[in-house]
């Protein structure tokens, strides 16, 4: 079965404007083209195309995306792990609702008593909120005025600028990630260029010392979120980067 390009518009809500860029750098052309010039697309593509959506929610760029998807790195692994963020997000979300529709309940039972309105159970105030993870909790610990001057550029941000710097850091990763692949030493100048990329993007926020930046490379691996976050990309990917960061830290900042 093929389905024509505004017939995949309308299904998809992807504008044909943007199905037909997508056709034009080579991400997703169609299965083929009829002689009226109108594109037809079939069950594969539109498969294709999901995968490409997915991975525009993870914040890569078209660049990133057309080299995940030529190369075939592990997109299972990758829609597998998109899958479970967002059922957990769904389930965090739940909870949340439930923690302020019951906390709505008790203040609206407290009104017009003349008291201060009481809480049954105050730890269920916070039922569903996020703690932050080990990374974070690590740098605040160890490094606290680091944290705070991290803290005030990213809030300082826009919406845009974010996008943006995490598109960024995720480019750098698929990077990381075809070195990896391909058996290059983590000595390599090649990628120690690379992690030269990632030092400056963290000295943006804060400038960390040789031995503060071994240290977030560490979290990178033991931080179950952090490691998830790239071993999502390349199973392995997390200590890769750790190790070429260690090595460009005794190189670079010792």
């Amino acid at each position: 079965m093929v389905w024509p390009i505004a017939e995949v518009a309308r299904m998809s809500k992807v504008t044909s404007r943007t199905l037909r860029h997508y056709d034009e750098i080579g991400l997703l052309p169609p299965a083929r083209i009829g002689s009226n010039g109108h594109r037809y697309y079939e069950e594969a593509d539109l498969l294709r195309l999901q995968q490409i959506l997915l991975m525009r929610e993870l914040g890569l760029g078209l660049r990133e995306i057309q080299t995940v998807l030529d190369r075939r790195l592990d997109q299972v692994t990758v829609l597998r792990e998109h899958h479970r963020r967002l059922l957990a997000e769904r389930d965090r979300l739940e909870t949340l609702a439930r923690t302020v529709g019951r906390t709505i309940a008790e203040l609206e039972e407290g009104k017009g008593k003349g008291d201060m309105t009481k809480i049954n159970k105050p730890e269920n105030l916070f039922e569903g909120f996020q703690a932050p993870s080990a990374a974070e909790a690590e740098v605040r610990e160890r490094w606290p005025q680091a944290w705070e001057q991290s803290r005030q550029a990213v809030d300082a941000m826009t919406s845009e600028e974010m996008e943006r710097w995490q598109r960024e850091v995720t480019a750098q990763m698929i990077r990381m990630a075809e070195f990896m692949m391909a058996g290059t030493p983590v000595s390599d100048p090649a990628v120690q260029d690379e992690v030269d990329a990632n030092y400056q993007g963290i000295c943006r926020f804060w400038t960390p010392t040789a031995a503060a930046y071994k240290g977030v490379g560490q979290t990178y691996v033991d931080d179950p979120r952090m490691r998830a976050n790239f071993d999502k990309i390349a199973d392995g990917l997390a200590v890769y980067q750790r190790d070429a960061m260690a090595v460009y830290a005794d190189n670079r900042l010792s």
